[in-house]
């Protein structure tokens, strides 16, 4: 009975979201899902190896994200966009270390709750570095609320129209070889990082694999909406399950803080966008959706419904989220680190 109204539950929100217009609909649904069944009684768990498939169809999709044309235009601007990504980063850590110095909530969940971009393999990430999953996600999730609502306003603004919204196709034609690579890939990475036991690897090996031999040309990969669809609700009900009623009152008791801090966040990346404006002489929203600390997805949308260089948008874009994969686990240790060093000496004193 659980499981069919937390099938229900799930449905219904995912089509309440997505009429918003909001992006992850498909994982935000089913995490709400989770998170009322278990906080009126729910007992509920998704067995382990169907997480860590989840897991693996997910870094799968991250590997897709990696085109040629993408790294054609990385190549070209590659100092100015890496110095760009390496600011928007120490902002976000920055934000993260005050909400953390504050004692808002522990430093290493500030951190990954407030990293730009790359939403679900943050919170995926985020579990086995130590942060709290539940407030992680909370945070997050705000986040890509805020920046999607901003970067729609700015865009509408600016060029009179509404993101456009496209039909998704659940059942398109199916490259077959192409979808067979493609599990094999998910299998092999997936089962690779679970026999490394390092955090989240069963999320990175199949990523880097795939846009490793994406890249070469080797494999294209293949994943419909329905199974991308499947691997996110599984994500959702992952980690909807580890919320309680505690969790969800010290959230919102932090609410305010954690708006201010996504704000802070928001304008810092809108002054950066003024800077390189000037510096590439690109338009204004070209550079205010290559900066925005929204998602991947979230911001491609938009940037696909107004006249902008959409290929130096999505190259800034996934330059952040593979910085953000790579190095999202040292600045998590170093600010969780000297956090404590300086709550230590304010204790002292």
């Amino acid at each position: 009975m659980q499981w069919i109204a937390l099938l229900a539950l799930s449905f219904a929100l995912t089509a309440l979201i997505a009429l918003t217009g909001l992006p992850a609909a498909i994982l935000l649904g089913p995490m709400i899902a989770a998170i009322i069944v278990e906080t009126n009684g729910g007992s509920i768990r998704l067995p382990s190896y169907i997480r860590l498939i989840a897991q693996a169809l997910v870094g799968c999709m991250l590997a897709s994200a990696v085109s040629p044309e993408i790294v054609r235009t990385f190549l070209k601007e590659w100092p100015l966009l890496v110095s760009i990504v390496v600011l928007v980063i120490f902002a976000a850590s920055f934000v993260g270390w005050i909400l953390g110095k504050s004692q808002v909530m522990p430093g290493t969940t500030a951190v990954w709750g407030l990293s730009p971009g790359a939403a679900t393999a943050s919170i995926l990430m985020a579990g086995a570095y130590g942060a709290d999953v539940r407030l992680v996600a909370f945070t997050q999730y705000l986040r890509v609320v805020m920046v999607v609502a901003t970067a729609s306003i700015v865009a509408r603004l600016w060029v009179h129209v509404s993101p456009a919204s496209h039909p998704v196709v659940w059942f398109p034609p199916i490259d077959a070889a192409a979808f067979v690579e493609t599990l094999a890939l998910a299998a092999v990475g997936g089962s690779v990082g679970y026999l490394l036991r390092f955090p989240a690897a069963v999320l990175l090996m199949p990523m880097a694999l795939g846009a490793a031999l994406q890249a070469e040309g080797l494999m294209h990969i293949e994943l419909p909406h329905w199974l991308l669809a499947i691997a996110y609700a599984l994500v959702g009900w992952m980690i909807g399950q580890t919320f309680s009623r505690d969790i969800l009152i010290h959230a919102f008791r932090t609410l305010p803080q954690t708006i201010l801090a996504i704000l802070a966040l928001i304008a810092f990346c809108g002054g950066l966008s003024v800077v390189l404006a000037k510096t590439l002489g690109i338009d204004p929203l070209t550079a205010y959706l290559a900066t925005s600390p929204g998602g991947l997805d979230s911001v491609a949308v938009i940037a696909a419904s107004a006249k902008v260089d959409l290929s130096f948008v999505l190259a800034l874009q996934t330059v952040r989220l593979l910085i953000v994969l790579a190095i999202g686990p040292s600045i998590s240790r170093f600010v969780a680190n000297r956090l404590q060093q300086t709550l230590d000496i304010d204790a002292s004193h």
